[in-house]
C-alpha cells in the first residue's frame, strides 16, 4: 500500500512539473511574467522614451519611473511617479497617485493607447529589448 501511495505522489509531481514547464523544458512562469519596462511612443513612432513600472505599493498602485526625455512627448509627464491599474482595465499615470496626467486604454494587440489628453496620441508597449 505504501508503494502505491508513493507511486501516486511521484506521478502527480511529474505531471505537475510537466504542466508547469508546458512539456517543452521552458517554465510557463517565466513566460507569464509581464515586463515592467515600456516604450512610450508618440504619434506613430515619431519620438519615444522609456517608462518603468516599479514595485506595487497598494492595490493597483505602483511606483513609476518616467525618463526625463518623455517631456518632449507630453510636457509634464516627466512628473508622473505612479502607475494606477483602474477597475475598467485602463491605466493612469499621475504625480500624486490620484489625479491622472495621462490615461491609457487597452490597445488592439499588445500595450495601451492614450485617450486623455486627446492629443498627442501616445502608445505604451512592453520593451522587449529590456527583458532580453
Amino acid at each position: 500500500m505504501k508503494t502505491l501511495s508513493a507511486l501516486i505522489v511521484a506521478v502527480a509531481l511529474f505531471g505537475g512539473v510537466q504542466l508547469f514547464h508546458d512539456g517543452n523544458g521552458e517554465s510557463v512562469a517565466n513566460e507569464a511574467s509581464p515586463s515592467n519596462s515600456y516604450r512610450l511612443i508618440a504619434n506613430g513612432d515619431e519620438a519615444a522614451c522609456a517608462v518603468s513600472r516599479g514595485a506595487e505599493i497598494s492595490d493597483g498602485l505602483s511606483l513609476l519611473t518616467v525618463a526625463p526625455t518623455c517631456r518632449s512627448l507630453l510636457p509634464g509627464i516627466e512628473r508622473a511617479k505612479f502607475w494606477r491599474d483602474q477597475n475598467d482595465g485602463t491605466v493612469a499615470f499621475s504625480a500624486n497617485g490620484v489625479d491622472p496626467i495621462v490615461t491609457f486604454g487597452v490597445a488592439d494587440g499588445d500595450g495601451y493607447e492614450s485617450y486623455a489628453p486627446a492629443t498627442p496620441l501616445l502608445s505604451l508597449a512592453g520593451d522587449r529589448k529590456a527583458g532580453d
